[in-house]
């Protein structure tokens, strides 16, 4: 058997059916419903007998197009393409708690999975139980007979800690609980969740496979370690609470995965320069890259994730003011939310994706209002160095 790259198997992995035109590009079905054989074939592609479309909510060739490129590149059992990141996040969770059980998690989280888990999962039961987890004494203390899973980001969203993945599966493992990891900082191109004991993998394809911002969308990537896991996401959430993602994002982010290793080679080579160079400028208090030899993260994130660090870093300036006089002077570098566009973006995190958050909150969760968070795009990174130099100054 041949063993191909990634990025080859990214653009040759081959359609479930042959098209019937033989479109080298996967066609956009935007169809709802499908014509059977017979009665028979309908009743057994509805009960799951025969694998076979039945209904555009929980089926869709574009769509299983896009899963099964992502399938074949994570090696993994089961994929399930979502409308948001915060879908599958929310699916994969919903898939392992229920009543009276408990998320082992961190507050260095995304604000939106931090209020998911905290707020709107404690409301049907499932309790949170947040913890330091670079400190595995702290993770072994909290797991318990009723915790459903750990839960953690690879790299935190924006403090960029990370913690030991291989520590923390191991310790779940041993107590027969799944570890979810968000992987969207490091695409799955660079790095194996499998490898490093992930069970469960999520991931915004909103960033960087979607190839500059163009659609939203999110995957559930399944190792099939824990076989119960995939059933509820497939024949109960899936189909129950319909987030399925649309043909035609999955035939955009179908494109972006084609061109994904590329881009993100290039967006991971320009944070590395441009961080490097921002140490030297005169304004800036801190700069915080995994990329940076002097990063305390540095040496496990080359261990987990090899040689690239994302396009994720951030800076901090003297005070909150500084921060919205530095949006405000910027002329290249955008001022918008979202991560591993084809643009650079910036975003003072404390006011807008933590903006409803109490101090004493972003206080425990590290997020200061010094921070400036800037997702490095494609741009030549001399420009994108100029542009921050002249909007400090």
């Amino acid at each position: 058997k041949v063993i191909m790259k990634k990025q080859t198997i990214a653009i040759n992995t081959p359609y479930v059916r042959p098209d019937v035109y033989g479109s080298l590009s996967v066609p956009i079905y935007s169809n709802v419903s499908y014509e059977f054989d017979d009665a028979q074939v309908m009743a057994d592609a509805f009960c799951n007998r025969i694998k076979a479309p039945d209904y555009g909510r929980m089926y869709n060739p574009t769509v299983t197009n896009f899963e099964q490129r992502v399938k074949a590149l994570t090696n993994a059992e089961h994929v399930t393409a979502y409308n948001s990141g915060m879908a599958a996040i929310s699916n994969a969770l919903m898939a392992v708690g229920a009543q009276g059980k408990n998320i082992v998690t961190s507050r260095h989280l995304f604000g939106n999975s931090l209020a998911l888990i905290s707020n709107t999962l404690l409301r049907f039961g499932v309790k949170p139980k947040l913890r330091d987890l670079t400190n595995l004494e702290a993770v072994e203390a909290a797991i318990d007979e009723q915790t459903c899973c750990v839960f953690l980001e690879i790299v935190t969203n924006p403090q960029l800690e990370v913690a030991d993945l291989k520590g923390i599966a191991e310790i779940a493992h041993r107590k027969n609980v799944p570890v979810i990891a968000d992987s969207t900082v490091i695409p799955f191109t660079e790095t194996s969740m499998k490898e490093l004991g992930v069970d469960i993998e999520v991931v915004s394809s909103t960033k960087y496979i979607s190839g500059g911002g163009t659609s939203l969308g999110g995957l559930i990537i399944d190792y099939g370690t824990f076989p119960q896991i995939n059933q509820r996401i497939k024949y109960d959430l899936l189909v129950n609470l319909g987030a399925y993602m649309t043909p035609q994002v999955a035939y955009m982010q179908t494109l972006g995965l084609e061109t994904l290793d590329v881009r993100y080679q290039r967006q991971a080579a320009n944070t590395l320069k441009i961080a490097k160079e921002l140490k030297y400028v005169d304004g800036i208090t801190n700069v915080n890259y995994i990329g940076l030899a002097d990063n305390p993260y540095h040496a496990l994130a080359q261990q987990q994730f090899g040689k690239t660090a994302g396009a994720m870093l951030t800076i901090d300036l003297e005070s909150k003011e500084a921060c919205f006089g530095f949006l405000n002077r910027l002329k290249l570098v955008h001022r918008a939310t979202n991560l591993f566009d084809s643009r650079t973006l910036a975003i003072h995190p404390a006011s807008t994706i933590f903006g409803l958050f109490a101090d004493r909150q972003l206080e425990q969760m590290d997020v200061r209002q010094t921070t400036i968070r800037l997702s490095v795009g494609l741009e030549a990174p001399e420009d994108i160095v100029a542009d921050i130099e002249q909007a400090i100054k």
